[in-house]
């Protein structure tokens, strides 16, 4: 590991769980991912303005990232378009069907200790190793 090459991720981390706590703390209300891009299309007024700020603060991380270090994060996708359409259409309807998505529950749920974002986050990493080693053991 390169000397430095983990404080990018901390100050990820530590960004990121500002983000929650200032959310919860000044607007009473949990950093969901999920529930925050669903009420863009129903919520009104200051509600809806306060999730377009926080969704546009994440969708410019990148570009921030890009000026701070003077290039893109370096991504590799090699995965078919078909099958990140189905991952996609799988996480969303894993995130109705456990009330949440991982950043709901793996971060504003834990460092609240709910019980049904421990068992949410528990499922999660369970049926991640599943996956992986399914598809490892299919040769995927």
């Amino acid at each position: 590991m390169q000397t430095g090459s983990f404080l990018a991720p901390l100050a990820g981390g530590l960004l990121i769980g500002l983000a929650v706590a200032m959310l919860l703390l000044l607007n009473g209300r949990i950093a969901g991912i999920s529930g925050l891009v669903a009420g863009l299309a129903g919520e009104r007024g200051d509600r809806r303005l306060a999730n377009a700020a926080f969704v546009a603060g994440l969708m410019l991380g990148p570009p921030v990232f890009a000026g701070l270090r003077g290039a893109w994060p370096v991504m590799r996708i090699e995965a078919s378009l078909p099958l990140l359409a189905l991952a996609g259409l799988l996480v969303g309807f894993g995130t109705r069907l456990g009330s949440g998505c991982t950043s709901g529950h793996g971060v504003a749920g834990l460092s609240r200790l709910s019980p049904r974002s421990i068992a949410a986050v528990l499922t999660f990493l369970a049926s991640g190793m599943a996956t992986v080693a399914l598809l490892r053991g299919i040769g995927a």
